[in-house]
């Protein structure tokens, strides 16, 4: 089906990113694997490139408004160049960027724009606590005001925090008052701590079934002192916030599971094409044929979703229920997608020397986070009236 998402400049972007993939990210993506780890220096590159500062303003340093087409394009190219990633790059600008650029004050943003724009300040987000999950008003991390009102003294722990390895800047939940029993939501506040703070610690790094290139750790804070000027908002509006930049996030990882689909089907299909069985290509069996035109069907479906979410997500008329109802089925289709599609490659298929391994591993976790798909079912529901 014919897409009318891209005009002659998105392609020219298009070209630029993957002539870079093939040439900084393809060749070592493996070792970065094997460390469980990217280089730092790769943000450098992509603030070379002009990639890490969408949406800032000219007057920061960065190009302006931008639609979040580039960024699908981003995430199209590299599960094309065999699934491989820009480690924790769309934290940064799909998820934490968004809340910069509509909550900072011009101090703030003065002082922290410019440097995310060229790539030496790259963020995370720590929302995820343990025993807390998507349960957001269970967080148990504190910030309390010293005494003399100049700063927040920040003290509890985070899990599944993906790139605070490589990050600068840490956007961090954290409860400054109790919650009512009116309501549980009251009471958080963002706050964005330097993550070489006295005090501001990361546990161990986690051990992933997929996604090896980002590092995921447990973070601790300890006494962490942050300065009153690094609220992020208002005092005690933190959830309303969270829940502000959810669609755009869950737009993402939609248009990332429905790139790694596609790729997935490209794969199979060249495998295929080349493998034999009792001297008959595999391609040739009706079974080949018909499971490969029902992935084929159901990544087309997903791929209308998202690039009307994206058009809409232009047009600043992207809802919550919309977001959820695209996640929800665009990561669902590319489980089942790319699942047919490592069985079409056999015992190959499940070894890591082949690419469809590495989709299947990290596409598993796209139904989990930014929303499991049991609470995004729970959103379209509610949008339903029931």
């Amino acid at each position: 089906m014919k897409r009318t998402l891209y005009t002659e400049e998105h392609e020219a972007f298009r070209r630029t990113v993957r002539a870079f993939i093939a040439e900084e990210v393809t060749p070592r993506f493996h070792e970065w694997e094997e460390a469980r780890r990217t280089p730092r220096e790769l943000f450098h590159k992509l603030g070379d490139l002009g990639v890490m500062g969408f949406d800032i303003p000219e007057e920061y340093g960065g190009p302006g408004e931008t639609s979040f087409k580039y960024q699908a394009i981003i995430a199209e190219e590299t599960a094309a160049a065999a699934g491989v990633s820009f480690a924790h790059y769309t934290v940064t600008t799909s998820i934490v960027l968004p809340y910069l650029l509509h909550l900072a004050d011009e101090k703030q943003k003065r002082r922290w724009l410019p440097d995310i724009a060229t790539g030496r300040t790259v963020l995370c987000i720590a929302m995820t606590e343990p025993g807390t999950g998507s349960d957001l008003a269970g967080i148990r991390t504190t910030a309390k005001l010293s005494e003399d009102g100049t700063h927040y003294v920040l003290n509890g722990s985070k899990t599944f925090i993906t790139g605070a390895l490589n990050s600068e800047l840490c956007l961090v939940a954290a409860r400054t008052s109790a919650a009512t029993p009116e309501n549980r939501r009251a009471g958080l506040t963002l706050l964005v701590v330097p993550t070489d703070s006295a005090g501001f610690g990361c546990g161990k790094q986690l051990e992933k079934i997929g996604l090896h290139a980002r590092d995921t750790s447990e973070l601790h804070f300890t006494d962490v002192r942050v300065p009153v000027e690094n609220v992020l908002g208002e005092v005690g509006e933190g959830f309303s916030y969270l829940g502000r930049n959810l669609p755009r996030e869950r737009l993402s990882i939609g248009v990332n599971a429905v790139a790694a689909a596609a790729a997935a089907i490209r794969l199979t299909a060249d495998h295929v094409r080349d493998r034999t069985v009792f001297g008959t290509p595999v391609a040739s069996f009706q079974n080949t044929e018909f499971v490969l035109a029902e992935c084929e069907t159901e990544v087309t479906a997903a791929q209308a979703m998202t690039d009307r979410g994206i058009e809409l997500d232009d047009a600043g008329q992207l809802t919550a229920a919309d977001a959820a109802r695209i996640k929800l089925f665009c990561t669902e289709a590319a489980g089942r997608v790319i699942d047919k599609c490592l069985q079409l490659q056999g015992g190959y298929g499940y070894t890591l020397e082949y690419p469809i391994a590495r989709l299947y591993a990290d596409t598993r976790v796209s139904r989990i986070y930014g929303g499991t798909s049991e609470v995004l079912k729970t959103i379209i529901a509610k949008d339903m009236g029931l």
